[in-house]
Order: C-alpha cells, then structure tokens, then sequence
C-alpha cells in the first residue's frame, strides 16, 4: 500500500477574521503550509501539539476517535482553522494527538474540498479531473 500526501496550508482562522476586521495585519495571521498524509480512515484534520502551538489554536473541548493502532478515547479538538489546499479551503477543527508524528488529512475534509486520491500514482486532484486517471 502507498502512502500519498499533499501540500496543505494550515491558517488559524480566528486570525484571518481580525484581519478582516482590521484587528490586525494581514501578514499577522499564524500560518504554516505543511505536508500532510492523506489517511481516509481519519474522520478529520489530526494534528500534534506543536502545531497546535504555533498556529494559536484555541481549544475546543474534544472528540471521539479510534486510532491506527485500536486505541479509543477522547482526544483534545481545536480551532477553529482553514484548510487551504490549492485553491480550495475548508474550515474546521483539528483533533490533537499530542505526539503525532504527521499531520492527517482526514475523510471529512477531503469530501468537503471535493478532492480524490488516486494510490497508484499517489496523487491528490479534484474529483472528476481525467489527469488523476491518467496512466
């Protein structure tokens, strides 16, 4: 099985409202563009600590989740970000695990961005682009 990841960018949106505000500057809003795996078994966005740190993410209570490994639990939520991935964005939460070595690209935001994977070419491209079937 491969693994396919993708450049996404990961904006605290809380910034990007005061900067619509005039609350701060736009070069003020907490961002990073980050490579994530794509993990369908994720119901959303997982991210570590560290991320959560440095986009100032507040918490948001947390989520139920089962991990790779069948460890269930709740786990910490926070937010709320926009997702940016080309020239697509969603916004939600991230569930935190706090020593994630990658951040996951879940399920949910994949079928809100419309996006599809293909494995063999390991690709992330629009639903119904002809270039993601491609061979």
């Amino acid at each position: 099985m491969s693994v396919v990841s993708t450049e996404i960018t990961l904006k605290n949106m809380t910034d990007v409202g005061n900067a619509k505000r005039g609350m701060i500057e736009k070069n003020k809003i907490r961002q990073m563009t980050v490579n994530a795996i794509v993990d369908t078994g994720a119901w959303t966005l997982v991210i570590n600590e560290e991320t959560r740190e440095k986009l100032g993410l507040d918490d948001n209570g947390y989520g139920e989740a089962t991990l790779a490994d069948g460890q269930k639990g709740e786990f910490p939520m926070a937010g709320p970000l926009e997702v940016w991935w080309k020239n697509r964005r969603m916004v939600c939460e991230a569930l935190v695990l706090p020593d994630a070595p990658d951040i996951l690209l879940g399920a949910m935001v994949l079928e809100h961005m419309d996006l599809t994977i293909n494995p063999k070419r390991e690709l992330v491209g629009v639903h119904g682009d002809k270039e993601m079937h491609r061979v």
